[in-house]
């Protein structure tokens, strides 16, 4: 079995996914495999990512229009045969050496079910805009309760961009794969599931690169993704026994004022419209 599945989902992705595929086939020490899936766009993508075909370890197709992002996820994750995966979308990168690192912290830890990483902010440009951001308030190594809990008071995502992420494959598959049902939390729903079937491990080092730019819907919306985060912290309390109802009225707290927050920072970037 391959170790490790990378899968990218990708869109309108033209000008940045040769960045993004090569940031992956460059990493050493890992056995992996790149499955890359362009959901029907109309800029050339789809040719940029069958350009590295020839190199054996990259699986590339199309998926039809429609369904929006969890739909494009779901179908280039059921490509995936390794032991771990990592969903790493179309305009991001991970750093030289993440991969062997995070895999190497889940063979150490057999009953982890996902390993999370720092991740550096940058730009539509490439700029960046903070060098080393996530894991608040998490552990080393926590169950997956206490993970979730600590997400939870957080009022956001500790854990860090699916780029920054790996999962046991089997665990993100006996969580019913990627929650599609949440339209913007889609990232951290997955991993409280994920975290029902293993426990987490903290990765210290920066292990991707996430992109912001002004036509990113969740930047957009960033209070119709603060309502969202509450309704997914309340689904956790009702799941998890470590999540306290006071637990979830702050972060439900912290994830409003985060969103005031973001708006204002994305209005002085000028990445939103006033």
């Amino acid at each position: 079995m391959t170790r490790l599945s990378v899968v990218v989902p990708a869109f309108r992705q033209a000008g940045v996914l040769a960045e993004t595929v090569r940031s992956v086939l460059d990493q050493a020490d890992v056995d992996l495999e790149l499955i890359i899936a362009d959901h029907s766009s109309d800029d050339g993508t789809y040719a940029v990512a069958k350009s590295f075909e020839a190199d054996p370890r990259v699986r590339v197709f199309q998926t039809p229009a429609g369904g929006g992002a969890a739909a494009n996820w779901a179908a280039v994750t059921e490509r995936a045969t390794g032991e771990f995966i990592k969903l790493l979308p179309g305009d991001d990168t991970v750093l030289p050496g993440s991969l062997a690192r995070q895999v190497a912290l889940l063979d150490a830890n057999p009953d982890a079910s996902l390993v999370g990483g720092r991740r550096r902010i940058i730009d539509a440009s490439g700029r960046t805009l903070a060098k080393r951001r996530g894991l608040q308030g998490l552990s080393p190594i926590m169950s997956g309760g206490d993970a979730v809990r600590a997400s939870v008071i957080s009022g956001t995502n500790p854990f860090g961009e699916p780029g920054a992420v790996m999962m046991r494959r089997s665990a993100l598959e006996a969580a019913g794969g990627w929650q599609g049902q949440w339209s913007y939390a889609i990232d951290v729903a997955s991993y409280y599931g994920v975290l029902q079937h293993g426990s987490f491990v903290r990765d210290d080092e920066v292990a991707s690169t996430f992109r912001v730019g002004g036509g990113q819907w969740s930047v957009a919306l960033v209070d119709e993704q603060a309502a969202e985060m509450t309704r997914l912290f309340e689904w956790a309390g009702s799941v998890f026994s470590s999540v306290s109802a006071a637990d979830v009225a702050r972060g439900s707290a912290k994830a409003r004022s985060l969103a005031r927050q973001r708006r204002m920072v994305y209005r002085v970037l000028k990445l939103v419209k006033r």
